[in-house]
């Protein structure tokens, strides 16, 4: 994987119904469906999203040397 890359391990949504990806390296990530802005329609589906666990993955988190604040635990 190039660096920053890691995989989606799983889903949960946050405390206003949006979808939040899990990342294997312990950030998370807000998938938001916000069209025109942001469109993930796949986020909205059970289905797809469980295709989407195992996936590659750029953190955003992890670019930024960011290794605490937004960290999930594992």
């Amino acid at each position: 994987m190039p660096q920053n890359d890691t995989t989606i391990i799983g889903f949960h949504q946050d405390e206003d119904g949006h979808w939040v990806a899990e990342l294997a390296c312990g950030h998370t990530q807000h998938l938001r469906h916000q069209p025109p802005w942001q469109s993930r329609a796949w986020v909205l589906d059970a289905q797809a999203r469980q295709e989407k666990i195992g996936q590659s993955f750029r953190c955003g988190w992890c670019a930024q040397g960011v290794d605490d604040d937004n960290l999930v635990p594992r």
